[in-house]
């Protein structure tokens, strides 16, 4: 399996690079972003890239893959909605389009969040935005699209948020992430869990196209 993946640099993309590295049926990985993941390894190439609503530089460089992990992703917070959608829903769907068109066959998997608005109604605005990349996304021609809702994540082997507080939280909270990830799976899920997931759905397939926490824990 040839793997595009966007978002590598954050803290979901790095778990679900480690992921694709460590899978024996994964050929190649390709990452795209604006900054390098600092990592080298034989299946790994990346595209350093500015422009994430024209991909007609690269376009040529984007086919012939079998699926697309999509792991950019922002915080609302202090966000107006204007620019939270054209981070959210612009930059995912640019992306997507163009995917779609050079690789009819391919699989796109979304990380989006526990509490998506699929109606696109509800009073949050960022649970707005998602439902409405969500339900977008899932109209585009590909093979299959999955969109995956965690809730709270857990990093494990040494990966990091780039959110110093975000960080900070983690770390103290560690062992009690590590108690409600066994207890509680509707709740959390880990970075590991989240990559094999992605993994076993673009091979495999999954009966709904939404997964949440607990689903992802078990595919």
């Amino acid at each position: 399996m040839k793997v595009i993946l966007f978002g590598a640099t954050g803290m979901v993309g790095q778990g679900v690079l480690r992921e694709c590295l460590l899978d024996a049926g994964v050929e190649s990985v390709l990452a795209v972003g604006r900054s390098s993941t600092g990592q080298r390894h034989p299946k790994l190439r990346e595209i350093l890239h500015d422009n994430f609503l024209d991909y007609s530089a690269i376009e040529s460089q984007l086919t012939g893959y079998d699926a697309c992990f999509f792991c950019l992703g922002v915080s609302s917070v202090g966000m107006s909605e204007e620019r939270y959608r054209h981070l959210t829903y612009d930059i995912t769907l640019a992306a997507a389009a163009t995917l779609a068109r050079l690789n009819p066959q391919l699989v796109f998997v979304y990380v989006t969040g526990q509490g998506t608005d699929a109606t696109e109604q509800g009073r949050l605005m960022w649970a707005r935005i998602k439902g409405k990349t969500e339900n977008d996304l899932l109209k585009l021609p590909f093979k299959a699209a999955y969109m995956f809702r965690p809730a709270a994540i857990q990093p494990l082997h040494g990966i990091r948020s780039k959110t110093a507080w975000v960080q900070a939280i983690y770390v103290a909270a560690a062992p009690l992430l590590s108690l409600l990830n066994r207890v509680a799976p509707k709740y959390l899920t880990t970075t590991e869990q989240v990559g094999r997931a992605m993994l076993r759905v673009a091979r495999d397939g999954y009966p709904r196209p939404v997964l949440e926490s607990e689903d992802i824990n078990v595919v």
